[in-house]
């Protein structure tokens, strides 16, 4: 297994679909713990969510890249970006 960190910036003005989305999204990375060791979203000065980070452990990057993409979220569009980059804990560990 490697481990990745998938960053995810959200669109300008996609609150609204983030949070029809949220419920769907959360089940999705609720439903694979073997693969989602951490995930939350990033937030701007408000508070306000405006991306999301998960680290996960999976075979290789297509497999990494193929999670990331079946997130609800990917499938409704909120993301204007979307990162997935190897990773390797150096201080303090997965859960």
């Amino acid at each position: 297994m490697a481990a990745f960190a998938v960053i995810c910036i959200d669109k300008e003005n996609s609150l609204t679909l983030r949070a029809d989305t949220r419920e769907t999204h959360l089940a999705y990375l609720r439903a694979r713990p073997e693969v989602v060791r951490l995930a939350g979203p990033f937030m701007d000065a408000a508070g306000q969510s405006v991306g999301s980070l998960l680290l996960i452990e999976v075979e290789d990057q297509a497999a990494a890249e193929a999670f990331a993409a079946a997130d609800p979220y990917a499938q409704a569009g909120l993301f204007a970006s979307v990162e997935v980059k190897p990773w390797r804990a150096v201080i303090g560990q997965l859960p």
